[in-house]
């Protein structure tokens, strides 16, 4: 693939969905969106166990109209937002769209709780009228037993608007705004979070401190105003999940969405907990290379690059030719389909004072070029956070085929490509690097990366189920604080050293406001690509199609069924414990390489 410097760092552009937020085209798609929902509203009498196969497909496809005005109308909003989160028009557009589409989706909110209602056998004639569509209509009643009245549904979105969404965009507000004093080289910086977050792995122990520091004073500053924001968000969950639709525990509300039994996920975190002892020995190793005058690394730590000089820096056209040319190399197709997000202008990956930290991609709609947001900075984690976005980006277009309503991949498989995409940016550099010390570095950023993906997420997870167990008791933001700093020693055991001020990291975490038990899909994605990716290694350009296909289901499938074709058994320990075993052989390597 031939290099293209003409890559800049850019904002995006949201024209594929509205010209602008005061475009007639948003009041066109509101009285389109309107004439759909007085459709289905008029096939309400129609709605009988004995309904016509023909009269539901014709229904199946008013949703499916339904749901793409939807995603256009609910994202503009959404995504304008977050290039500056202090945008006050952007933020009304959000709000009003908000309150907007639930009224709309109240309004048909009768047409699943009829679905639910059906007993299988005639649910079961009925989905073979519901085309691309079905898989969906198949998990919809996964919530069969756990569905309240109309009335009570509709209360429930109602509240949500004003009640736990206004809360998570607060924090938003909140924390996006946050502004990081911090010394560079004798002069004081104002920096974003992103910004600051790149001297944890500064080669100097001294920046590397001083950078978690003083993310966690600010953060600390307002402890009292997140953690309730927190508490409140889990009461919520709680109250609506447990108490009134009678799921058995706060995490099996995101196994019945992701359609992966609660077993399987008690498998993969007890696999987590038992192979952490792999990032253990890791940690140690690299307590003994940095000269650890304690022999144990501090938290501060973690990140250290191996390399004292300081890291290089790679140009942002750099890194966009290097992800490009590591997809190319692979699949040309994939590649193509990553190329799109830069040349319809989808990409925002500048740094600006207001904009949403961290980096996300979103696929709206299938066949319409996702958006990826990045905070990019030059560092190399931000080159792997680009491929991990633009494999993001892939799947989404790879499953563009399919029905607005399985477009998306359910949330454990979500990271299938994204992971794979960075592993590919990972063996491509190591296989042009003959320098011990350069291939020594790219290992440790590749171990670094897997336990932040694998180990770290799990470990937020089980924080959840503590925290979310305890707040039901009436617990105080001191007991949770106290609550993660065990929850850290038992990850990371004697290998270790944790200051205190890590107590306030758990309020720092968006995904555990935003989404509860969201993060366990990062462990099960990484260890699935591990896995897929020893398969590739193996049989070579061979193992293309099997990748290909896996991304081309998008959400048409349970994760189950998507993995038995692969010949995965997702309820095998043995399975997740493989990919820790690839983890431990690449720390043999850099052993090596370090003696």
């Amino acid at each position: 693939m031939t290099k293209n410097s003409q890559y800049q760092q850019t904002r995006w552009t949201l024209e594929a969905l509205f010209p602008a937020a005061d475009s007639p085209a948003v009041d066109q798609a509101v009285q389109e969106l309107e004439a759909a929902t007085s459709y289905l509203e008029a096939l309400r009498p129609q709605l009988s166990p004995q309904i016509s196969g023909e009269a539901f497909a014709q229904a199946v496809q008013k949703i499916e109209t339904f749901t793409v005005l939807i995603s256009r109308l609910g994202s503009y909003g959404q995504l304008w937002f977050t290039e500056d989160t202090q945008n006050q028009a952007a933020l009304a557009m959000m709000g009003r769209m908000e309150q907007l589409l639930t009224d709309l989706n109240n309004r048909i909110l009768f047409f699943r709780l009829w679905w639910r209602s059906l007993d299988d056998a005639a649910a079961q004639r009925l989905l073979d009228y519901t085309g691309d569509a079905r898989y969906s209509f198949e998990q919809d009643r996964l919530f069969k037993d756990y569905t309240l009245s109309e009335v009570e549904e509709q209360i429930i979105n109602i509240k949500d608007v004003n009640g736990v969404n206004a809360l998570t965009t607060l924090y938003d507000m909140i924390t996006n705004k946050f502004v990081f004093n911090f010394n560079v080289d004798g002069e004081t910086k104002q920096l974003t979070r992103s910004e600051l977050m790149t001297y944890v792995r500064d080669p100097r122990p001294e920046m590397r401190a001083a950078a978690y520091q003083e993310l966690y004073r600010v953060f600390g500053q307002e402890e009292a105003v997140l953690a309730q924001i927190y508490i409140h968000t889990v009461r919520d969950w709680a109250n609506e999940n447990i108490k009134l639709r009678g799921i058995s525990a706060p995490i099996s509300v995101r196994n019945l969405a992701n359609d992966i039994p609660d077993s399987v996920v008690e498998t993969l975190l007890d696999v987590c907990a038992e192979q952490a002892p792999v990032f253990h020995r890791y940690f140690k190793l690299k307590a003994g290379w940095l000269n650890s005058p304690t022999d144990r690394l501090r938290r501060y730590d973690l990140y250290a690059p191996l390399n004292q000089s300081h890291s290089q820096k790679f140009a942002y056209s750099d890194a966009v030719d290097l992800v490009l040319d590591s997809l190319h190399a692979f699949s040309p197709l994939m590649a193509d389909q990553a190329h799109r997000v830069f040349a319809d202008k989808h990409i925002d990956s500048e740094i600006r004072p207001g904009k949403r930290g961290g980096a996300f991609c979103a696929g709206i709609l299938p066949g319409l070029t996702p958006w990826v947001l990045l905070n990019y900075t030059g560092d190399p984690r931000d080159v792997a956070t680009l491929a991990h976005e633009l494999g993001h980006a892939i799947h989404a277009l790879m499953a563009g085929d399919h029905s607005v309503l399985t477009y998306h991949s359910a949330l454990p498989l979500a990271e299938t490509a994204s992971v794979f995409s960075e592993m590919l940016l990972t063996d491509r550099l190591l296989a042009e690097e003959s320098s011990p010390e350069v291939r020594r570095d790219l290992l440790v950023e590749a171990i670094d990366d897997a336990y932040a993906t694998v180990l770290r997420q799990a470990y937020f997870v089980m924080f959840e189920r503590d925290a979310h167990r305890l707040i039901a008791e009436g617990s105080t933001t001191d007991q949770l604080n106290q609550l993660y700093l065990a929850n850290l020693q038992q990850q990371f055991g004697d290998s270790l050293d944790i200051s205190d001020d890590f107590r306030h990291e758990w309020i720092s975490i968006p995904h555990i406001y935003h989404t509860p038990f969201y993060c366990y899909a990062y462990s099960f994605g990484q260890l699935l690509s591990l896995s897929l990716y020893q398969q590739y290694k193996v049989q070579g350009q061979a193992f293309q199609p099997v990748l290909h296909k896996i991304l081309a289901y998008g959400g048409s499938a349970s994760p189950n069924h998507i993995l038995t074709e692969v010949g995965i058994d997702m309820a095998d320990p043995n399975f997740w414990r493989g990919g820790f075993k690839f983890v431990d052989g690449m720390i043999d390597e850099l052993d090596t390489l370090q003696t």
